[in-house]
């Protein structure tokens, strides 16, 4: 709670919510915002909307969820002509400031947690977490080592497999080999035995952006300039023939172990050669999500269990929502992790909790609680 004397004491929980963003990501996370913003019930919540614009502004956004939705006709972004918010710098500082032009600057005071809803690089990787860490300010979610680790598929996969956690097959293209010799790039990925097709992603991207299925050889180098557009690290995968079986992770209370949902299930029913941004956001009736999804009740025990594993693994905090695949032949594999994974009410993560018997709005409800209980600094 705010100590300033100008602002009396709220007995209302005070909530910043951050959203947009610098990465690719920035209209999903607007629409998560959107979604967040009308759940939260404001006779427990003191709500401030925090947007970051697409050039890295900080500004005071309107309180409007109607704003910030997701829809085929409407791209959110936040604008930048709002109120600038300056953050806290310090943990004996640890106020938000709004600073607009020809005004003097107004002290929000204190809050009590940040909800960064961020996805991608530049909030979701651990920059923020790390921004939050320095002041002593509780958040929602994984601190900075487990939001790098995980935000980078490559790292990610030497976490799983150093735990033990079956990876599929893949290979990394850095930037310094892409520019030196990519036809080396392209040799060295050829004698890697990876069998078509092949998913060429960004290592560091999130909701399915600069993501080529690919499915002979001549169609990798275009695929990997492709992913170099959104970020100079690639990771080529192996296409793993199966069921893509996602799990809901939620955080312990003091040492109690993480929770895990019922299982969910993605399939791409029309239209898209697998599950990219506009089967996810823009086209719903082309995919179908299912939750509880129909696995038998060992497989479903195994896959829970190793959702843990995969969340401890990595040191994950709060939530995260671990991906499978599930092969014909039984064969698990750990796709990823998101730590911070699309959290409209239709999203899978809120979804799976729903199923399991944990509404949005408590869920919600939860998420900030955990981030209250949970220490500042090194835990």
């Amino acid at each position: 709670m705010s100590d300033n004397p100008a602002l009396p004491p709220s007995p209302k929980i005070r909530v910043a919510l951050v959203f947009g963003g610098r990465s690719s990501e920035h209209e999903v996370s607007c629409a998560t915002a959107a979604s967040v913003m009308e759940a939260l019930d404001r006779d427990r919540y003191d709500v401030i909307p925090v947007g970051i614009a697409r050039d890295g502004h900080w500004v005071l956004a309107p309180d409007d969820p109607a704003q910030f939705r997701l829809t085929s006709g409407h791209r959110p972004s936040v604008d930048t002509s709002g109120p600038s918010v300056i953050v806290p710098t310090s943990a004996t500082e640890r106020g938000l400031v709004v600073h607009a032009p020809g005004q003097p600057p107004e002290d929000l005071g204190e809050v009590d947690v940040v909800f960064p809803l961020l996805h991608g690089p530049f909030g979701e990787d651990g920059t923020i977490q790390g921004m939050l860490d320095l002041a002593d300010v509780r958040y929602v979610g994984s601190g900075v080592t487990a939001s790098a680790t995980m935000m980078d598929k490559h790292v990610m996969k030497v976490v799983f497999a150093a735990a033990g956690l079956p990876v599929g097959p893949y290979a990394v293209v850095t930037d310094r080999e892409w520019l030196t010799d990519p036809e080396a790039v392209l040799t060295r990925v050829a004698a890697t035995g990876l069998a078509y097709p092949l998913f060429v992603k960004p290592a560091r991207g999130g909701s399915s952006f600069g993501i080529t299925r690919v499915t002979e050889s001549a169609a990798l180098r275009p695929a990997i300039e492709t992913a170099r557009e959104h970020d100079p690290k690639v990771i080529i995968e192996q296409g793993i023939f199966g069921r893509e079986i996602e799990c809901a992770v939620l955080d312990g209370h003091g040492t109690d172990l993480p929770r895990t949902s019922v299982l969910g299930e993605c399939r791409v029913v029309a239209n898209h050669e697998f599950y990219d941004f506009d089967a996810k956001y823009l086209h719903a009736d082309d995919v179908v999500l299912q939750t509880p999804a129909d696995v038998p009740e060992d497989v479903a025990k195994q896959l829970r269990a190793m959702a843990v594993e995969a969340f401890l693994a990595a040191g994950c905090e709060g939530l995260a929502r671990v991906d499978f695949f599930l092969t014909d032949s039984g064969e698990v594999f750990v796709n990823e992790i998101n730590t911070m994974p699309g959290f409209t009410p239709t999203s899978m993560y809120p979804r799976m909790w729903a199923a399991t018997g944990l509404g949005y709005a408590e869920l919600i409800d939860e998420l900030i609680s955990l981030a209250q209980e949970r220490r500042v600094g090194l835990r």
